[in-house]
Parts: C-alpha cells; sequence; structure tokens
C-alpha cells in the first residue's frame, strides 16, 4: 500500500491536531496508565491492611535504585536529543543519541539484574511474603517495557539509513512517539523508586 494513501501519518489530522501515530500512542499509554495503576492499587490495598510492612531501604539496595534512576533521567534527555537531531536534519547526530539512549537502557537492566541476584542469592523471592511479590512484579513488568524500548530503538537505529532517505518527516514522527514511550517508562520508575525503595 502507498504511504500516498495512508491519512495523516506525516501532517496533524485536524480534528485531533496530531499526526494518527502519535494519537495511537497517547492511546496506548493510557492503557499503561490503567495496567500499573491497577498494581499501584493493590500495593496500596496490601500494605495498608498489612499489620505490619517492611522499609524497602531495609531489604533493598537504595544507591543502586538511586543510580538507575540517574540513568533512566538521562536516557530521556539522550532520546529528546535524537528526535531534536532529527529535527534539525542530523542523522548522525540521530544515530549518536539513540546509541546513548539504547546503552543507557542496557545499564539500567545490569544494575537490576545485579540487585536480583542479590536477592535470590539471599533466597529472597516473589513468594517470600507481600513486599517481595509487589516489588518483583512492578520492576519486573517495568524491565518488560524497558526491553520493549531497547528492541524499538534498535530496530529504528538499524533503519535509519533508509527510513530516513525514503521518508524525513515520517520517521522524525515515529521516534517522537517512540519517545514518548520512552518517556513514560522512565517516569514509572520515578513512582516505583520512592514508593519501593524508600517508603
Amino acid at each position: 500500500m502507498s504511504l500516498d494513501l495512508i491519512k495523516y501519518i506525516e501532517e496533524p489530522h485536524p480534528l485531533t491536531g496530531i499526526t494518527n501515530s502519535k494519537l495511537a500512542m497517547w492511546l496506548f499509554l493510557a492503557t499503561e496508565v490503567m495496567l500499573f495503576g491497577g498494581l499501584f492499587s493493590a500495593y496500596i490495598i496490601l500494605r495498608v491492611g498489612a499489620p505490619d510492612w517492611p522499609h524497602g531501604s531495609e531489604y533493598l539496595n537504595v544507591p543502586l535504585a538511586t543510580a538507575n534512576t540517574m540513568v533512566l533521567i538521562i536516557s530521556s534527555v539522550t532520546m529528546v536529543m535524537s528526535w531534536a537531531s532529527l529535527a534539525m536534519k542530523s542523522l548522525p547526530k540521530f544515530k549518536f543519541y539513540m546509541t546513548m539512549t539504547i546503552l543507557l537502557a542496557c545499564v539500567f537492566l545490569v544494575i537490576k539484574y545485579i540487585e536480583y541476584s542479590h536477592k535470590f542469592h539471599l533466597e529472597l523471592y516473589p513468594s517470600t511474603n507481600n513486599f517481595f511479590g509487589i516489588y518483583f512484579t512492578l520492576t519486573g513488568l517495568h524491565g518488560l517495557h524497558i526491553i520493549g524500548g531497547i528492541l524499538v530503538n534498535t530496530y529504528f537505529l538499524l533503519t535509519a539509513n533508509k527510513s530516513w532517505a525514503e521518508h524525513p518527516k515520517m520517521f522524525t514522527g515515529r521516534i517522537e512517539a517512540a519517545g514518548l514511550y520512552w518517556h513514560f517508562v522512565d517516569l514509572v520508575w520515578i513512582f516505583l523508586f520512592p514508593v519501593l525503595y524508600l517508603l
């Protein structure tokens, strides 16, 4: 199918004021808000109903989690810079910043692997208690979203030359939509960090 037949893929829709890809991403993120919102609600109900709930700092590695928070915040900046590079019509800069975003995401996963390995070494599992059940569920699901972002961003990086040469405006829009997803993933972690590690 010719891209000319697909309406509002590069230009904003007159009713919504945004492209269809961006609208689709916002709708997808709305479902993600409901998913994580349900899990956060379960956490609140379990914590309020528990006679004794451990403080995260007693069992979790706050310095590592702080480092991971900084890694994700920086990755959000590099994601924005990758999109801005395309807006300024600089494909080499896009490749640099997108590579940095992917590498930072991998650093996040490595740090999380170290955390998980230490918990398993201490024989702390999701079945240990409700706290660790919530911890592994929320951070594990978030980790899967990180992996998804890595795969999508890697695809965009590997196909950048062809996509940019054929449809630069559409490719820029795709990176913007991917950026919305990435910022959402970072935002979820910014909520997870204090809720699980500090409270």
